[in-house]
């Protein structure tokens, strides 16, 4: 049994370099995302500004002229695939796969920040957990500096596993909302220009 404990020991101590260096990487990743989410954001806003209100006044007859590839700015996702759905609005089975090319791409783009939502957390608290065994150690021998170390680390990996969660949580929480209404706009033109062309 002792051999075993032993064991379980130091595969749980082995593991502190590899969660760190996982922490690292992610909170990495995370400053990427952010990095992303404002463009995206600025996107979003040109978006907002040169085509949003276009959609609002959209009809059958000006569909063509409107939604033309020179007045689709190619800044973001939803306007690289509105310039897609209307060269192959003619063609409904193309035009839904555009539409669920869009659904698929908006997946990939939202996996990266769910990652993150789940993955932080789990790191920190193994951050956590992991030097909480030396710690107690150093308590029960009274070694302050150990102690002191390893809650050091305890500590600091849970704040960046939370970080790095909180990123995720709330830059999936607000692409989530953006790429719904994005779907929604695309499927509103296609309705549009298919009636047109009916």
């Amino acid at each position: 049994m002792d051999a075993i404990i032993q064991a379980l020991y130091w595969i749980s101590s082995g593991l502190l370099i590899p969660v760190i260096v996982l922490l690292l990487l992610f909170l990495a990743q995370g400053l990427l995302v952010i990095g992303g989410f404002y463009g995206l954001y600025a996107s979003r806003l040109a978006f907002d500004k040169s085509i949003k209100p276009a959609l609002e006044g959209l009809t059958a007859d000006n569909a063509g002229n409107v939604l033309s590839a020179d007045n689709i700015r190619r800044t973001g996702l939803v306007n690289v695939y509105l310039e897609k759905l209307m060269q192959v609005a003619d063609s409904r089975v193309r035009a839904e796969k555009v539409l669920a090319d869009f659904e698929m791409d908006c997946e990939r783009d939202l996996g990266t920040t769910k990652t993150l939502a789940k993955i932080g957390p789990i790191l920190g608290l193994m951050g956590t957990l992991i030097p909480m065994g030396p710690a107690l150690v150093g308590l029960a021998s009274g070694d302050m500096g150990t102690l002191a170390q390893n809650m050091q680390v305890a500590f600091a990996t849970t704040v960046v596993g939370l970080l790095i969660g909180a990123i995720g949580f709330f830059c999936t929480q607000i692409k989530t909302r953006w790429y719904a209404a994005d779907l929604t706009d695309l499927e509103y033109v296609y309705a549009i220009v298919s009636e047109e062309r009916a």
